[in-house]
C-alpha cells in the first residue's frame, strides 16, 4: 500500500489528464455495453412487430444506435490520445525526476550500482510504470464506476438477475485474476528480474567486446546472456500461460451469465414482468458487460510488476545523500588559496588502509603544481575532494577560507575546471562536446581552445571540421586526441583554478612538449594543479610534490 501510495504522489500534477481519460473510458464502455443490448432489443422487437403486424416505432432506438456508435468510436480515439498522452507527459516527467534524484548520490551515493542496472532502472523500470495508469488504475476505476451504473440497470428490469450478473462479474473480474496472480506472481517479479539481468549483461559484453574477445571469453560471455534469456523467456511463458488460463476462464464466464439471465428471465417472460425484446437485451448485456471486467485480470498482473520497478526506483531515490549540500552556504573571504589540513580519506570504514594519509598541501592562487604519483598512490582521490565528489574521512579542506562542505556545490564547481583521466566524450559533434563547458562560445573561442591543447590542426583536416560526430565516448577518436579534447573543454571554462589529471596521456614528446608550453602561456594567473606519472616535467612548475601510497612530500 506504501508503494502505491507513493505511486499515486507521482501522477498526482497529472490528474487532470487522467480522470479526462477515465472519463472517456468509461463513456467508450458504456456505450459499447449499451449499444449491444439495444441492438438485442431494436432487432427483438422488429422481428414481434412483423410477426404480429404491429406498428413500431423504429426512429427512435436507431437512433440511439447511432449515437451510441458515434460515441463508442468517438470516445474510445478520445480516450487513446488522451491517456496515452497523459503517459508520455509522466514518463518524461518520471525520468527527469529520477535523474535528479540520483544526481545528487553520484558519485559516493551510486559507486556499488552497475551501470548497466541504473539503465535499466532509469529506462526500463519507469516504462514499466506506464502500466499503473494503463493497465490498473483506469481499468480499475472505470471498471468500478462502470459496474454500479451497469448494475442500477439490470436492477431496474429485475433484482435477482442484476444480483447473479454482478455476481459473475466480481468472480471474474476479482477473484479470477486474484487466483491467477497467485499464481503468477513470482514469475512477474522473476521476469523483471532477469530482463534486468539480460541487459546488464549484454551491455557488459557490447561495452567489453574486445577484450572478451582477446581473451577468449566471448563464448562464456554469449553463453551467460543465453542463459538468462532463457529464464527471462521461461518467466515470460509462465506469464502467457496464466493469461491464457484466465482469459478462457472469463469467456465460460460469461457465457454461464448469459445462459443464467435466459433461465431466470423466462419465469419473469411467462408472468408478463418482461417482454421478448427486453429479455434479449438483458441477455445481450449480461454478455457484454464482461467487458467492463476484461481488463481486470491483466491489471492484476500489471501490479506485481509495476510495484517492483517502483520499489527499484525508489530504492536509489531513497538513499540518502552522502554529500548534502550546505544549508546556509559561505562565500570566499580572499583569494581562492586551496589547503589541505591533515587530510585523511578512507573509502570503507572497514578499510584497512587509508587512501590519503595526513596530506597538508596549499595551492597559492595562480600557482603551478605538479604532482607525481603512481598508478594507485591516491592522484585521482585528491582531486575528487578538491571537487568534493568525496568529503575527507578526518581533516578539512578550504578553499579561499571557507570550508569546502559550506560552499556551494555549483558556486564550486564553477571555480574549478577538471581535466581527468577519465573525461567523458559524448556521442556529439566536438563543438557539442566543447561547447558543454561554455554554451555560448564562439566558433574563434573554440579554435582558441583547440589551438592551445594542440587539437586544432587535427579537426581542421577533418571534412566536416568541428561539426565532426565522435560517436559514442569518442570512439572515432584516439585516446590522445580524446584527451586533448578535454582539454581545450576545460579551457573554455575560464575557472580560476585548472586541475590537469595526466593530460599528456597517449601523446608523443614532441606534442607533449608544445602542449605543456600552450598550456603556461594561456593559464597564466590561473592557479594550476598538473598530475603524472612522469616525474620530467618539474622545471616548469613552482612546486612539485610526489604522492607515494597515500602520504604527500616535497620532491
Amino acid at each position: 500500500m506504501k508503494v502505491f501510495l507513493r505511486l499515486l504522489g507521482l501522477y498526482r500534477n497529472y490528474r487532470g489528464w487522467l480522470l479526462l481519460g477515465a472519463f472517456l473510458s468509461l463513456l467508450t464502455v458504456l456505450a459499447n455495453v449499451g449499444l449491444l443490448a439495444i441492438s438485442g432489443w431494436f432487432i427483438t422487437a422488429m422481428g414481434v412487430a412483423g410477426a404480429s403486424g404491429a406498428a413500431i416505432n423504429y426512429f427512435t432506438p436507431a437512433a440511439i444506435i447511432r449515437a451510441l456508435a458515434i460515441s463508442r468510436t468517438a470516445g474510445r480515439y478520445g480516450e487513446r490520445i488522451i491517456t496515452h498522452e497523459a503517459t508520455f507527459r509522466l514518463i518524461s516527467a518520471l525520468r527527469v525526476w529520477f535523474y535528479r534524484k540520483i544526481e545528487p548520490l553520484a558519485p559516493a551515493g551510486l559507486e556499488d550500482r552497475h551501470s548497466g542496472d541504473l539503465l535499466t532502472r532509469i529506462q526500463k523500470d519507469v516504462d514499466r510504470l506506464d502500466r499503473f495508469y494503463l493497465r490498473l488504475l483506469l481499468p480499475v476505476t472505470v471498471a468500478a464506476a462502470a459496474l454500479l451504473i451497469f448494475s442500477a440497470f439490470l436492477a431496474h428490469y429485475d433484482a435477482l438477475i442484476a444480483g447473479t450478473i454482478l455476481s459473475l462479474l466480481l468472480i471474474g473480474g476479482i477473484a479470477l485474476p486474484l487466483l491467477g496472480n497467485r499464481f503468477s506472481e513470482r514469475a512477474s517479479v522473476r521476469e523483471l528480474k532477469e530482463s534486468s539481468r539480460v541487459r546488464q549483461l549484454t551491455i557488459e559484453f557490447v561495452q567489453g567486446m574486445a577484450d572478451l574477445i582477446n581473451a577468449g571469453s566471448d563464448r562464456r560471455a554469449s553463453k551467460a546472456i543465453e542463459q538468462a534469456s532463457d529464464a527471462w523467456l521461461a518467466s515470460q511463458d509462465h506469464l502467457h500461460r496464466s493469461a491464457s488460463i484466465t482469459q478462457a476462464a472469463m469467456f465460460l464466464l460469461a457465457g454461464l451469465a448469459a445462459w443464467a439471465t435466459l433461465m431466470l428471465g423466462l419465469p419473469l417472460l411467462q408472468a408478463g414482468q418482461l417482454d421478448g425484446p427486453q429479455l434479449a437485451m438483458l441477455v445481450l448485456a449480461a454478455l457484454a458487460g464482461f467487458e467492463i471486467v476484461a481488463p481486470l485480470p491483466a491489471a492484476f498482473q500489471a501490479w506485481p510488476e509495476s510495484r517492483e520497478s517502483a520499489k527499484r526506483l525508489f530504492e536509489i531515490t531513497g538513499q540518502p545523500i552522502a554529500l548534502p549540500d550546505p544549508a546556509h552556504p559561505c562565500l570566499p573571504m580572499g583569494p581562492l588559496e586551496f589547503r589541505f589540513d591533515d587530510v585523511h580519506l578512507q573509502y570503507h570504514r572497514d578499510a584497512h588502509q587509508a587512501v590519503l594519509r595526513g596530506v597538508d598541501l596549499v595551492l597559492a592562487p595562480g600557482s603551478r603544481t605538479l604532482l607525481v604519483g603512481e598508478n594507485g598512490a591516491g592522484k585521482s582521490s585528491l582531486v575528487n575532494l578538491m571537487l568534493r565528489l568525496r568529503d575527507p574521512s578526518h581533516g578539512r579542506i578550504m578553499l579561499g577560507g571557507v570550508d569546502l562542505r559550506d560552499w556551494d556545490p555549483g558556486e564550486l564547481r564553477d571555480r574549478v575546471a577538471v581535466v581527468s583521466q577519465h573525461s567523458h566524450l559524448f556521442a556529439a559533434s566536438i563543438a557539442d562536446n566543447l561547447r558543454i563547458a561554455r554554451p555560448d562560445a564562439s566558433q574563434e573561442q573554440l579554435e582558441i581552445a583547440c589551438r592551445t591543447a594542440q587539437i586544432h590542426d587535427f579537426i581542421a583536416q577533418l571534412p566536416e571540421g568541428y561539426e565532426t560526430w565522435l560517436g559514442e565516448t569518442g570512439v572515432n577518436l584516439s585516446g590522445g586526441q580524446a584527451r586533448r579534447i578535454a582539454v581545450a573543454r576545460a579551457l573554455l571554462k575560464r575557472s580560476p583554478i585548472l586541475i590537469l589529471d595526466e593530460p599528456t596521456e597517449g601523446l608523443d614528446n614532441e606534442t607533449s612538449t608544445r602542449l605543456i608550453s600552450s598550456l603556461d602561456r594561456f593559464s597564466e594567473g590561473r592557479t594550476v594543479l598538473w598530475i603524472s606519472h612522469l616525474p620530467v616535467l618539474g622545471n616548469a612548475f613552482d612546486q612539485c610534490l610526489r604522492l607515494d601510497q597515500g602520504s604527500l612530500s616535497q620532491q
